[in-house]
């Protein structure tokens, strides 16, 4: 099995670059132990809390993205195949910045359904046929500006995101929150903030989380709106979560308390989406709480969560997948619970394979469960999700 594109093995890489500099020596600058270090380069131990990635990419003089290999390894088929509509969609979004405008090639019309298709295409997680569509896309809403332009950079910077490209999800982030400020829609304002949060690199935790902050004052006068209260409450689960990464653990349960608060009066989406599919309400808070309960490394407590939220209220395939990859860590991580987490992993996988095959930490749990079980035998299920995230499990 190869693993020269794990996190453990990123991390044993920049730490020889570094002079040689021992596993003792990283540990003691990252604040952990080097029988930790030893396991997560071996393959054997995750890095289930971003705070800690933020610790050891620091003491190796790197970022966080340099660990976690995003947008900048080839290999993956689903990030290969975006990757050839990256350059489009970058040069799109700088003519756009530029302020240069094209005429319109497709109706209103059209154009709308082509934007409608977009969006069925992020709540299903297919971001490689997504990006497909971005670069024109975004050219053509620029020409109509306003909102439409806000709701297509908005989509691009989730794409971009979770493609790992987080400099030009940025940068379309930044699209949208000029064109929304622009005409004043106060709905979009709070979406594209969100976009921007979401989209800063880890190690700007602090930064995501005080911009949210800024957001929450500024749309207050706005919160009879309810997309607006939407957006609310979907900035305060980006601080909570932020503020928790920080280190701000007092701030970060005030916002998660002002997001359950809000959650509870406007309930779950009727639809499952909810404005522009964000779908706030009493669910995502709960999926929102279980990320926080992991990054604070209280597994019990994801667990326990998790036996209140019914993901399956939501139709976006992300959160349904967030739901049983953070139950599936959490069982891993408390112990002799592998057959249960690999059961949860198999959930995630299937509910959106793309954002799973892509994302680090599933692929290093996927990882350290093959390599705790080939001691004993590896079970047929796992060699299978193995091989969904590019893995080849030797017999």
């Amino acid at each position: 099995m190869p693993v020269t594109d794990t996190i453990g093995a990123r991390i044993r890489y920049w730490r020889i670059c570094r002079g040689g500099m021992s596993q003792a020596v990283l540990a003691g600058l990252a604040g952990v132990s080097q029988s930790y270090i030893s396991q997560v380069e071996s393959g054997r131990k995750t890095i289930d809390r971003r705070s800690t990635l933020v610790d050891i990419a620091a003491a190796l003089q790197v970022t966080v993205a340099d660990l976690l290999g995003q947008g900048s390894e080839p290999g993956d088929p689903a990030r290969d195949s975006a990757a050839a509509y990256v350059p489009a969609i970058w040069s799109a979004l700088i003519e756009i910045e530029e302020g240069e405008r094209r005429q319109p090639a497709r109706t209103p019309q059209e154009l709308a359904a082509d934007i409608a298709r977009s969006d069925q295409l992020r709540t299903s997680s297919d971001y490689p046929t997504m990006a497909r569509l971005l670069p024109d896309l975004l050219i053509e809403s620029a020409a109509r500006g306003g909102a439409t332009l806000a709701r297509v950079a908005y989509q691009a910077s989730t794409c971009l995101r979770h493609l790992g490209w987080r400099h030009l999800a940025l940068n379309a982030a930044r699209v949208s929150a000029s064109a929304a400020e622009a005409c004043g829609d106060a709905a979009w304002i709070g979406a594209a903030r969100f976009a921007y949060a979401q989209s800063l690199p880890i190690e700007s935790a602090s930064l995501a989380a005080r911009t949210a902050d800024r957001s929450l004052a500024e749309l207050q006068a706005d919160a009879d709106d309810t997309r607006v209260r939407q957006m609310l409450g979907q900035l305060h689960l980006s601080a909570a979560l932020t503020s928790t990464v920080s280190g701000r653990p007092d701030v970060a349960r005030d916002h998660l308390a002002e997001a359950a608060r809000e959650a509870a009066t406007l309930g779950d989406p009727s639809d499952g989406s909810g404005f522009n599919g964000c779908g706030f309400g009493p669910t995502n808070v709960g999926l929102w709480e279980m990320s926080i309960a992991a990054e604070l490394g209280e597994y019990g407590r994801v667990i326990e969560l998790s036996r209140t939220v019914q993901p399956q209220v939501l139709i976006a395939s992300n959160r349904r997948q967030a739901y049983w990859l953070e139950l599936g860590r959490a069982l891993a991580g408390s112990g002799r619970r592998d057959g249960e987490a690999l059961a949860a992993f198999v959930r995630a996988e299937r509910a959106a394979p793309v954002p799973f095959a892509l994302n680090p930490l599933a692929r290093d749990a996927v990882v350290a469960m093959v390599r705790r079980a080939q001691r004993r035998g590896v079970p047929d299920d796992l060699r299978v999700l193995a091989a969904r995230v590019n893995l080849t499990v030797r017999p």
